[in-house]
């Protein structure tokens, strides 16, 4: 049998096989978010220009099994560094009580509490609606909590920081995604995920026992297999297949107008009219 055909690529394969492998890895809280080199560089740079600090004096106290409370703090250093945030606040009392400088990843949202509420106007908050993607998958959205402004600011919007952190987390999303592999079946081969995709779609799809037999991979895989199994199609499902995709794939592609408000009341009079008129 020929397996030819139009071929496509099955992305919610891999999609579905991250979400069933996810499902059994232990879930982490935002304290055991590792901060991707690359991010903290961004980061880094950005306090260096910004308050004219030497980046050598820059200290990274929060790391497993590490202690702030016993970590030495050179004179003139200044800690910018990603802590857990279930413990931002006490941190944040320490430093301040103790004269040491900071620059600290926060949770966005919470902020303001999370600097401690007795340091609040002592601290500047600074949000500039950036997605971090950390070590563990785990997207936070964050900002930061820092005494080394001297001005009086106590909160600010930085769309700058923000557009860096973004721009960075988008090129190493993209790093990870690309490395990820896309499988693609000839027509011939049909998988639960291919008639989850015609179900999303709205695509009706039937395949009778008569025309196919269950496969583990295809003899091209090597030592590969099919997620979840697959089906090999004779030749006349396998065009009944083709069809489906092509259908779906119409679906996904037409965009529906909906309509306005103005325009579904004039649909209610013109329902009521009939009704006067019968």
């Amino acid at each position: 049998m020929a397996l030819s055909g139009t071929q496509l690529t099955l992305a919610d394969e891999s999609d579905e096989y991250r979400a069933f492998v996810d499902k059994f890895k232990p879930k982490k809280t935002t304290d055991d978010c590792c901060t991707p080199p690359e991010i903290y560089d961004v980061v880094a740079e950005w306090v260096a220009d910004r308050y004219g600090v030497d980046r050598a004096g820059f200290v990274r106290p929060f790391w497993p099994g590490g202690d702030y409370e016993r970590e030495e703090y050179p004179d003139g250093c200044v800690v910018v560094d990603n802590p857990p945030f279930s413990i931002l606040s006490t941190i944040c009392h320490f430093y301040v009580t103790h004269g040491v400088r900071f620059f600290l990843f926060a949770p966005s949202m919470t902020c303001l509490d999370a600097s401690g509420r007795a340091h609040v106007m002592e601290t500047n908050h600074i949000l500039c609606n950036a997605n971090i993607t950390y070590e563990n998958g785990a997207v936070v959205r964050t900002g930061f909590v820092t005494n080394l402004d001297t001005d009086g600011t106590v909160l600010e919007s930085c769309p700058d920081l923000g557009d860096a952190l973004n721009a960075k987390d988008n090129e190493l999303r993209r790093a990870t995604t690309a490395s990820l592999p896309k499988y693609v079946y000839p027509d011939n081969v049909m998988t639960a995920a291919k008639a989850q995709w015609f179900a999303s779609h709205h695509t009706p799809y039937r395949l009778n026992r008569r025309d196919c037999c269950h496969i583990g991979k295809l003899d091209a895989m090597g030592g590969n297999g099919i997620f979840g199994g697959g089906l090999l199609l004779s030749e006349r499902a396998a065009a009944e297949r083709a069809a489906a995709e092509r259908a779906a794939a119409e679906r996904a592609a037409a965009h529906r107008w909906e309509l306005s408000e103005r325009e579904r009341e004039i649909v209610r009079r013109l329902g009521e009219r009939k009704e006067e008129q019968a």
